[in-house]
């Protein structure tokens, strides 16, 4: 890839560009230095065109549609190893999302900015955290089939920041925060602690991700002069969002900035 570049959207981009996996944890850690020490800045409303495909991303794992990817029995090595894998992969894509809601959006505030940084960051090491877990099981990231549900939402967005918003972090990254508790306790009852403690930090970081969201979704309808709730239906049927099922980690919505009428919604 080329140098990194000096400004904050353009290095998100380089990032995104990356195709390995190992080498994008290194640029986005790298690009998270350069802003901290002040050797990248931000121009806004810079334009950027990208000049290879988005997302970068290696030639496996193959991706096949999400119900061909396989059960994952706790009971052997491999079933804990998949649902690892297809985790890393979740985590994988969203780095990916992080860098492109960085990079893809101008003339948004500059806190904007420093939020996905943060994002992408934390993703970074998610995904770093999980496929080392997945090699102690004696597998690698790429080793079984995934599904590209995340990414395909990314794409649908790329035209409005605020659909975005609504729909990546605050509608499929927050169905993350209702599935880790009990895919942890599967784990741990498997007694993969060192899985289950991996877990616990992501649920973590993805409450400050999916506030993130809310956050830049509540700014967005306020500048636009929109009502949130109905926006956000009349954004879920326009493109064509999953329908969200239960059981919610009501706790973890409520931290994440979610409304007690929207949870009483759900």
């Amino acid at each position: 890839m080329p140098p990194s570049p000096q400004e904050l959207r353009a290095y998100a981009l380089h990032c995104l560009l990356e195709a390995d996996p190992a080498a994008k944890v290194m640029a986005v850690a790298a690009m998270d230095a350069a802003w901290s020490t002040g050797a990248c800045g931000l121009a806004e409303g810079a334009a950027l065109e990208p000049q290879a495909a988005i997302p970068g991303r290696p030639a496996r794992p193959e991706l096949v549609p999400p119900l061909q990817v396989g059960r994952r029995s706790m009971a052997t090595v491999e079933g804990r190893a998949m649902l690892i894998h297809a985790l890393a992969h979740i985590e994988f894509n969203a780095v990916n999302l992080a860098l492109d809601a960085l990079w893809r959006f101008p003339d948004m505030p500059s806190e904007y900015y420093v939020d996905w940084l943060r994002v992408s960051a934390e993703e970074a090491t998610h995904f770093a955290m999980l496929s080392a877990h997945l090699q102690t099981l004696g597998y690698q990231y790429g080793d079984f089939p995934a599904h590209d549900s995340l990414w395909e939402m990314v794409g649908k967005t790329t035209e409005d920041v605020l659909a975005r918003m609504a729909l990546v972090p605050r509608t499929l990254e927050a169905r993350g925060l209702d599935a880790i508790p009990p895919l942890r306790a599967k784990l741990a009852q498997a007694s993969d602690l060192e899985a289950a403690r991996i877990l616990d930090i992501i649920l973590r970081d993805e409450i400050g991700h999916v506030e993130i969201g809310n956050r830049w979704y509540g700014h967005l309808c306020q500048q636009r002069g929109l009502e949130p709730r109905a926006t956000y239906a009349e954004l879920a049927v326009r493109y064509k969002a999953p329908t969200l099922r239960g059981p919610f980690n009501i706790e973890a919505r409520l931290k994440a900035g979610f409304t007690e009428d929207e949870v009483r919604a759900l």
